[in-house]
């Protein structure tokens, strides 16, 4: 695959390494539109709206021409109430996906790798199966059940295919704002989600619109993407749920995701294979009672 396709992936394993093994999954705002916002209306104009537009479709291939940056992943998830935030701190390669990160879900520390498509783990002590340290989950395995294939499995975000997805009529320039000390310019977008891959499944966990915010510097290089993310609930879950209401069960899924340092190293090795439990097993079958 050229450099264009694989630019497409700039959320790409990144994403995909740090929700894959945790509760948590997409991408989203947290509320604040960064540092030193200026608000600016947005512009009514067709003209600006083809603009933003095309800015918006460019976006995904400008920053991997960078080949690689440090990343910085906020998740929270909220259900029935009660609400859990991951932080995640690391480095990416937007050219293959391979990415070294260290997250922090409930106080606790988790070291991660991807390395060739694979997602690798090292649990806190006492909690990783099998009495060894890391855990292992091939994610293009878990991508071809899902049935979109390497695309969904390379940018589960489904970012890859975002630029397919939207319209002059989707895309909303909504001002300026500093994100960790960059002028961009912030776009909000409203993605068609039947066209995304596996389009018809998504929209019966996320409904018909996926709502997606985007930062740009002066360079068209994305430098915080985010997305409000509503999923409902399976329904063979909801069934085997004892007492479930008649209503589906929802999570709101909120994450930010920073680029940060394009051209830093990024050195994502596979952790020594006695070390390591595979999981690929668990994540099908868990996947296949969620279906």
């Amino acid at each position: 695959m050229g450099r264009a396709g694989n630019g497409r992936r700039v959320c790409a394993l990144g994403v995909a390494g740090a929700l894959a093994g945790t509760v948590l999954a997409g991408c989203g705002d947290d509320g604040d539109s960064g540092d030193g916002a200026r608000g600016t209306s947005a512009s009514s104009s067709a003209g600006a709206r083809e603009q933003g537009t095309q800015a918006v479709r460019s976006a995904y291939d400008r920053t991997a021409e960078e080949d690689t940056a440090e990343v910085k992943l906020r998740v929270r998830t909220s259900a029935q109430g009660a609400s859990q935030t991951a932080n995640g701190q690391g480095a990416v390669d937007l050219d293959d996906g391979d990415s070294v990160m260290t997250l922090t879900v409930q106080g606790q520390r988790i070291e991660q790798r991807v390395v060739d498509q694979v997602l690798y783990q090292k649990m806190p002590k006492g909690q990783a199966p099998g009495g060894k340290p890391w855990i292992r989950i091939d994610l293009g395995k878990v991508a071809a059940q899902q049935g979109t294939g390497d695309q969904s499995m390379s940018d589960p975000a489904q970012s890859a295919a975002y630029a397919k997805a939207i319209t002059d009529k989707d895309v909303t320039k909504k001002g300026t704002a500093t994100v960790n000390g960059v002028e961009t310019t912030h776009y909000r977008v409203s993605v068609d989600v039947a066209e995304l891959p596996n389009g018809d499944t998504l929209r019966k966990q996320v409904g018909p619109t996926l709502p997606m915010d985007v930062w740009l510097d002066d360079e068209g290089r994305m430098r915080r993407q985010q997305i409000d993310m509503t999923v409902k609930a399976p329904e063979a879950t909801q069934r085997s749920s004892a007492g479930a209401s008649s209503a589906p069960e929802k999570v709101t899924v909120r994450t930010v995701m920073d680029f940060t340092d394009f051209g830093t190293e990024v050195e994502a090795d596979e952790p020594p294979a006695g070390q390591v439990t595979d999981m690929t097993g668990k994540a099908l079958e868990q996947g296949k009672r969620q279906s």
